[in-house]
């Protein structure tokens, strides 16, 4: 039996954080790195870079300046997929298959613009229609497949996931429909969450702490936007989960802090 340490983590630009890249392989040495909003077309990725860092395996679906999503791998990525959703052409998809037969799936999704209303806000529109589509597909994935679902959902669902409830119900990420949605999504396939699984409620739980503010640690208002999920098969082998919060203190760093899961194959 072997042992997958494996990282997700918004980095928002990858080429302009390779130096926080470098850091987190040199005090974690994870085994797969699942990025999100990489904003970097495929030909201009640094795969050299990670190559030299020692990931040879990539799976990456990427576009200019906006989006984008990766996987890098120590270990060999087979039937490598991605999918556009909604019919956008967004770069926000990217499955791979790790050893042990796991099924990896490392998500983007839409963060939804500042107005809940999708009447009124076409980017709002968007991110509930491809939680619909993320639902629909969720329900036709075989009932016993070893699936990893990881990356930026852009929703924290639980009261204990952001900083204050009562203040963030009418804010993009924390809506009641955004909630809602995200509960029916799991449920299509019986998504095991497995951050709170070792964190369970009540308990604080952030991985994304605003920009905006001058000392975010003190401050700490914080959401639980990354998540990592796993198929009904897979939940008893995830032996631990850490939200790596030093990350979000580094220089010039991502708003998101990375999540790290160890899996037993």
């Amino acid at each position: 039996m072997g042992r997958i340490r494996l990282v997700t983590w918004n980095i928002n630009s990858v080429r302009a954080r390779l130096d926080s890249v470098e850091k987190l392989v040199d005090k974690y040495n994870p085994d797969v790195i699942c990025f999100q909003e990489t904003k970097v077309q495929d030909h201009m990725f640094p795969g050299k870079f990670f190559h030299e860092q020692g990931y040879s395996h990539h799976a990456i679906a990427g576009q200019k300046s906006y989006n984008g999503v990766a996987v890098m791998s120590r270990v060999p990525l087979l039937n490598i997929d991605r999918r556009d959703w909604c019919a956008k052409g967004d770069a926000r998809h990217v499955e791979v298959t790790l050893p042990g037969n796991i099924q990896l799936h490392n998500f983007y999704v839409p963060a939804g613009g500042d107005e809940p209303d999708p009447a009124i806000n076409d980017k709002f529109a968007h991110k509930l229609d491809f939680l619909d589509e993320m639902t629909a597909w969720s329900g036709d994935l075989p009932k016993d497949s070893r699936a990893i679902l990881v990356g930026d959902l852009n929703i924290a669902p639980y009261e204990s996931d952001v900083w204050s409830h009562k203040k963030l119900l009418k804010v993009v990420s924390h809506t009641p429909i955004e909630c809602e949605k995200m509960n029916t999504l799991m449920q299509a396939h019986d998504w095991f969450d497995v951050m709170r699984h070792f964190v369970p409620e009540p308990e604080r739980l952030y991985s994304w702490w605003s920009y905006r503010a001058r000392d975010w640690r003190a401050a700490d208002k914080g959401r639980r936007l990354d998540h990592v999920w796993t198929s009904p098969d897979l939940k008893d082998s995830m032996t631990s989960m850490a939200v790596l919060e030093d990350a979000r203190g580094w220089n010039k760093p991502s708003d998101h802090a990375p999540v790290m899961v160890e899996i037993t194959i």
